[in-house]
């Protein structure tokens, strides 16, 4: 007896529907086709125990079991559950009347106990999209799933409940979650917050610039200046998720299988902070089975580098292009599959070898041409697409020890909200496009119009300072958020200088 079920293959973010055609005839042979990889093949010991140890038989017949399209490799061990469901239907142990409208997804343990699987949220909205009534899967994932409207997710912990659902007999209940008020309760849920940084009013200040312009930044600063410290609150700052941001953010943890048990949708935007010793793999994505990588995982979020001269070159070259397209292909020889990469960059770094060069009262050790050589770790093109390069120095006793509390991470994140909405205003109609740092040179000239102050003044800032094009593009873009942040129609010359000197630190003019 043939019998058809269905069940979902992921590539990149997004989900494919998979038929798994199963045909019990007389034989003894055991058939696995479609491009299955050795997890699913694996599966046949898995569904032999499960079904014997909960009352059903494995059919004593030839088994032919074809996973279409064929073309599409599968991977993972998720197709445990709708292999074992189709065999016992086609083995007329199990009613077949409702496989056709459900996918079936779970990992089946020896005693057939459900396993959590990754890619549920892409799945739930690929069943929805074409039409299944509902979708089955491990309770540990049913609350990712569930975020779906208008689809039925149902959440088992052992195939027995599956069975007996599918025949009638069962008591699984759809988990039903109301997505926005869920997701409307949990945004503003930051621990970390501005008013714990004592001093530091210049660094706060270029956080929140490069927060209402989405603009990529670099401290640079001796230890224990407080780097990390501010940059982990930098989430904060940042507007509050939008339902469209957090769904497109929570497949691709969903993927990487990032998401706990206890979470349905991603509220909060993303802070990644990968050690310096990571692969340039790891980072941007890849593998034999392509998986999303950090700067993916920070999609929505802040990608933070701490100690950048640190991180292999070739790490820090492959980010160039996810930097400026904001998405990653990963190409192989039968397929390629797009991530997006739309993150904020921080990154922070010793200014030498000993992390004393500048500092107010300590001496650098570090001997002569050590210090240009440290700095010349981190490439030219990479330090050009980072917007904002500014100095961190330590904060005097006096300004520590002080009791009042300084501005907090809600009123800055306001002034960010109001600057972000004047941006996604003005950029209503470009496709892709909401914030400043994402302007397109065509962008740039329309929407920063200089007076011959302002001119003169850029100009003599790229004479000194040695700036690219691209460093000259970055200045307007960071002095048109700030113009944003003020409420200004027009970039003003104080709005520039501002601007350029976010640009102090560039190569030419430290370690000299």
């Amino acid at each position: 007896m043939l019998v058809k079920t269905f069940g979902s293959a992921v590539f990149g973010i997004d989900a494919t529907t998979i038929t798994i055609e199963v045909d019990v005839t007389k034989g003894i042979k055991f058939m696995l086709v479609g491009l299955p990889d050795s997890a699913v093949k694996e599966s046949q010991q898995r569904m032999e125990s499960a079904l014997r140890l909960n009352g059903y038989k494995w059919p004593r017949y030839k088994i032919i079991i074809n996973m279409a399209p064929a073309d599409i490799r599968k991977e993972g061990s998720a197709y445990d559950l709708p292999l074992a469901a189709a065999i016992l239907a086609a083995s007329q142990q199990i009613n077949s009347d409702k496989l056709s409208k459900y996918i079936l997804m779970g990992e089946l343990s020896l005693d057939g106990t459900l396993q959590p699987i990754k890619g549920v949220l892409p799945i739930a909205i690929n069943a929805r999209k074409e039409g299944f009534e509902g979708f089955i899967l491990p309770k540990q994932n049913v609350r990712e799933a569930a975020v779906v409207d208008k689809l039925k997710v149902y959440g088992a912990e052992n195939i027995k409940e599956v069975i007996d659902f599918l025949n009638g007999q069962g008591n699984l209940e759809p988990t039903v979650i109301d997505t926005r008020a869920e997701f409307a309760a949990k945004t503003d849920n930051n621990p970390l917050d501005f008013s714990d940084v004592k001093g530091q009013e210049n660094v706060k200040r270029a956080l929140e610039i490069a927060a209402a312009g989405s603009h990529n930044i670099l401290l640079i600063g001796p230890p224990g200046a407080g780097k990390t410290m501010l940059a982990k609150r930098i989430p904060g700052v940042l507007p509050p998720f939008t339902l469209k941001e957090a769904l497109e953010t929570t497949k691709i943890h969903s993927v990487a299988g990032k998401m706990d048990k206890e979470t349905s949708l991603m509220t909060q935007r993303p802070f990644r902070s990968p050690h310096h010793t990571i692969s340039d793999v790891a980072l941007v994505g890849g593998g034999n089975y392509p998986q999303p990588g950090e700067i993916s995982l920070a999609h929505n979020g802040v990608l933070f580098l701490d100690e950048l001269p640190e991180f292999k070159r070739t790490v820090l070259e492959v980010m160039r292009q996810p930097l400026e397209d904001r998405n990653i292909t990963i190409s192989r020889a039968k397929f390629s599959v797009e991530y997006p990469a739309s993150f904020m960059l921080v990154a922070s770094m010793n200014p030498c070898p000993c992390g004393y060069y500048n500092h107010p009262t300590k001496e650098c050790v570090c001997g002569p041409g050590v210090v240009q050589k440290y700095l010349n770790k981190i490439s030219g093109p990479l330090l050009d697409r980072i917007d904002i390069h500014l100095e961190v120095v330590p904060v005097p006793f006096k300004k520590l020890s002080e009791s009042e509390a300084s501005e907090n991470s809600k009123t800055v994140r306001e002034r960010v909200v109001k600057a972000r909405k004047i941006q996604e205003e003005r950029f209503a109609g470009n496709k892709g496009i909401y914030a400043n740092a994402q302007m397109t040179s065509k962008l740039i000239r329309k929407y920063v119009v200089l007076n011959e102050e302002s001119n003169e003044l850029i100009k003599n800032a790229m004479d000194r300072l040695g700036l690219s094009a691209r460093a000259f593009d970055r200045i307007l873009k960071v002095s048109r958020t700030i113009a944003d942040l003020e409420g200004e129609e027009n970039v003003q010359p104080h709005h520039l200088s501002e601007a350029i000197h976010y640009r102090s630190l560039d190569r030419e003019n430290w370690g000299g």
